[in-house]
């Protein structure tokens, strides 16, 4: 939180590549906000770069669950990955937020506004290592087996 207010952002990335940070305006995100702002100009991107082989992965935020999303990435032909709620261990995107809010907390002189802390963000994001999000991507495989074997519980790493 900065100055009592924060900022919403959506970050989105795959093997050899990553979208450019979205920062969403005042207000919730709905399932209409999701599609138009997230769904139409990057999700379908990623698709269109994939192809059939691109499997999408959300966070199964209330808004990513809605018909409108459900509507839009079937008429898009994107299919998403099943994924059980409440599973943010697991999903690569989580540990890079991590990863964001450490190098904000690093540096010399965080951000004490709204506008530096999206300035910050940016910065940090573009020099985010791509060799980073492609190990966690590939580690999906193996920490979901991870999870299994330990039955869903706390995974010792």
């Amino acid at each position: 939180m900065y100055g009592g207010r924060g900022v919403l952002v959506w970050g989105g990335i795959m093997l050899g590549s990553r979208a450019d940070l979205h920062f969403f305006n005042a207000g919730s995100v709905n399932g209409t906000r999701y599609c138009n702002e997230i769904l139409l100009p990057y999700v379908r991107l990623f698709r269109g770069a994939m192809g059939l082989q691109f499997l999408f992965m959300d966070g199964n935020a209330p808004c990513h669950r809605t018909v409108a999303a459900e509507q839009l990435l079937e008429s898009e032909d994107i299919e998403r990955m099943d994924w059980p709620a409440r599973s943010p261990d697991l999903n690569p995107i989580e540990h890079l937020w991590d990863f964001l809010g450490r190098c904000l907390a690093a540096r010399t002189l965080p951000p004490v506004t709204i506008r530096e802390l999206r300035l910050a963000l940016k910065e940090e994001w573009a020099a985010m290592p791509q060799q980073l999000i492609d190990t966690l991507i590939l580690s999906m495989g193996r920490r979901c087996e991870t999870c299994l074997a330990f039955r869903g519980d706390h995974i010792p790493y």
